[in-house]
């Protein structure tokens, strides 16, 4: 990369092989929208566009030339009521639901003996003023109120309830544990606790939206019936090849992490002598059959998985399970997919392994903070988990761009100067920093301004100034 005084996008030029790596997750989707829309209406000759996590799909829609889903005015991220997505399980919300049943129904004696503070002060005024009859209201209440929390009344019906929920409960969730047991591709251990409850978070909502994304742009008005995962996954995969060679098309590159392999996992389609050395296919080295897939031949029928692959947060959701072909280096084995964040660096290296020359890497991410830039801890669940995925996020994307520096020729890096939702805030988030709500709209415009402001204006202004310009700098 050369390197000395001059300023970075000085040394952009649109004749050098570009790539657009969008790294993110949950709404960061907003930001890349937003990114994408502005180097759409620029201009911008992409050659390969690459994405992990969220980017995955926003990758695969860019590359299919169909992102405008994402930023249109009744797209993905301008509707964020509609976006729900990583939740509790059903398997969480049922216990939590019982919980707070059997917490209402212990505590409505007490409600009851609270309410006779209420009373005696009514009938106390109604007996001063002749409203009051005989027994006094005060009299008729204790007396109903002992009828009520009779041994074999009230308290009797609480205990045969919360027994009676608490066994449809357990009936659910093992009823629940069995068919995963039965349907998983092998058997699973931990303790029956574990079993029954499962992950905390759901992500197959989000990647469920993402599939019908995909398959909206795919069958265009036409009222069809979506086919099965591996059906729709050649479909895309046959219009992404259909494209290669034309004018306007982009390369792609997935990635995604393998628990059982453990390992990233590679899965694009690339065109010419690049793509024959990234997907050597049977002829290459074991080691890297085993890990790079050509979404043309051997990995055709996986798109739709790895996207939602790429949608799975680690840890606390469950992974989701890729069965790969038969005939080959996996020989059909199952394996579970899931998102890392430092993958990013493993795009980088494919990217730079297919003569990319320059790359924009587009991240919702702030830089890392400094001195005196302390923020509110998120204390609810969904906060929690967005702040650490956050930081995941910041610190993979200064990885790298640190290697990036040393591989490309020139790295740009589109990024917020301030975000107030985390990963998880699809739906909108109070930003203290500005004392506002913050909704993945905004942040789609917040993605637009930051591309022209750090690439479009800087970067392209100077390179169509110098391609006006001979050798001697003049007009």
């Amino acid at each position: 990369m050369p390197r000395g005084p001059r300023a970075q996008h000085e040394l952009y030029s649109p004749e050098r092989p570009t790539a657009v790596i969008l790294s993110g997750t949950g709404v960061d989707g907003a930001y890349h929208a937003g990114a994408l829309e502005a180097l759409h209406e620029a201009g911008v000759k992409i050659d390969l566009v690459a994405g992990r996590g969220v980017g995955a799909l926003s990758a695969v829609l860019f590359a299919l030339d169909g992102a405008g889903v994402l930023w249109d005015v009744r797209g993905v991220w301008r509707r964020p009521q509609g976006l729900t997505a990583y939740g509790l399980t059903w398997r969480y919300r049922l216990v939590g639901a019982l919980l707070a049943t059997a917490a209402v129904l212990v505590a409505s004696p007490l409600v009851l003996l609270a309410g006779a503070m209420l009373v005696w002060p009514v009938g106390l005024i109604a007996a001063w003023t002749g409203l009051d009859t005989e027994p006094s209201m005060a009299v008729r209440y204790a007396t109903w109120l002992g009828q009520i929390l009779a041994p074999e009344a009230l308290p009797a019906w609480i205990a045969r309830l919360i027994l009676a929920l608490s066994a449809l409960t357990l009936v659910a969730l093992t009823a629940a544990a069995v068919v995963a047991a039965l349907r998983g591709p092998r058997r699973a251990q931990g303790h029956l606790l574990w079993r029954l409850l499962g992950a905390p978070v759901d992500s197959t909502g989000f990647a469920a939206a993402a599939t019908s994304t995909l398959w909206d742009l795919l069958r265009g008005g036409a009222a069809l019936a979506r086919p099965k995962a591996a059906d729709l996954s050649q479909r895309l995969a046959e219009l992404l090849a259909s494209g290669a060679g034309q004018p306007g098309h982009r390369d792609l590159l997935l990635t995604v992490h393998d628990l059982d392999a453990r390992r990233d996992l590679v899965f694009g389609l690339v065109g010419g002598d690049a793509g024959r050395r990234l997907f050597p296919g049977a002829a290459g080295p074991t080691a890297r059959r085993t890990e790079a897939l050509d979404l043309a031949t051997t990995g055709r029928s996986a798109l739709v998985d790895v996207v939602h692959g790429a949608l799975t947060l680690a840890t606390v959701s469950e992974p989701h399970p890729l069965a790969f072909p038969v005939d080959g280096v996996w020989r059909g084995e199952t394996h579970r997919l899931a998102d890392r964040p430092a993958s990013l660096v493993r795009l980088l290296e494919e990217a730079a392994a297919s003569g990319i020359e320059q790359a924009i890497v587009v991240t919702a991410t702030p830089e890392a903070a400094g001195p005196h830039d302390l923020r509110v801890p998120r204390l609810d669940p969904r906060g929690r988990a967005g702040e650490w995925l956050a930081a995941l996020e910041t610190a993979a994307v200064r990885d790298a761009v640190r290697y990036a520096q040393a591989h490309f020729h020139t790295v740009f890096v589109i990024r917020p100067m301030h975000n107030g939702l985390l990963p998880l805030d699809l739906a909108g988030a109070d930003d203290p920093a500005s004392d506002r709500r913050a909704t993945p709209a905004e942040l789609v415009a917040r993605g637009h301004e930051d591309a022209h402001r750090l690439f479009i204006e800087p970067a392209l202004g100077a390179a169509g100034e110098r391609l006006g310009e001979d050798a001697r700098g003049r007009a």
